[in-house]
């Protein structure tokens, strides 16, 4: 009965671990679009894609995003993240804390969508 009770024990501890990253993920889809079609879209200096454009972005990721377009200036912003409330159930589990601190599931991007307006030089 002890090694029930044990096996038991360990699995719900394993069950639980990295709650975060197992319910919500590492990476949230982002719209980013500007008032010029076709404007350019960096991440971190990359040329990613053209306005619209929709990505998935890893939750784990500070650098900054920038959106240019010939004759206009060019506008960098950096994502806005917060606390995902899901980590919480990990409660005492520091194994997941690590987890979903490394895989940066430990937060949520705060907007799904990002609309920049670029002024004309």
């Amino acid at each position: 009965m002890k090694q029930f009770i044990t096996i038991t024990t360990i699995l719900s501890l394993l069950i639980w671990t990295s709650c975060a990253t197992i319910f919500t993920g590492t990476s949230e889809t982002i719209l980013f679009d500007s008032n010029v079609n076709g404007a350019s879209v960096e991440m971190d200096g990359v040329e990613v894609g053209t306005t619209p454009h929709t990505m998935k972005v890893k939750k784990s990721f500070d650098g900054i995003m920038s959106m240019s377009a010939d004759g206009y200036n060019s506008k960098s912003f950096s994502l806005q993240k917060s606390f995902n409330g899901v980590a919480i159930l990990n409660l005492t589990n520091i194994l997941g804390w690590g987890i979903d601190l490394a895989t940066g599931a430990i937060n949520k991007f705060d907007q799904k969508g990002y609309t920049i307006t670029l002024k004309e030089e």
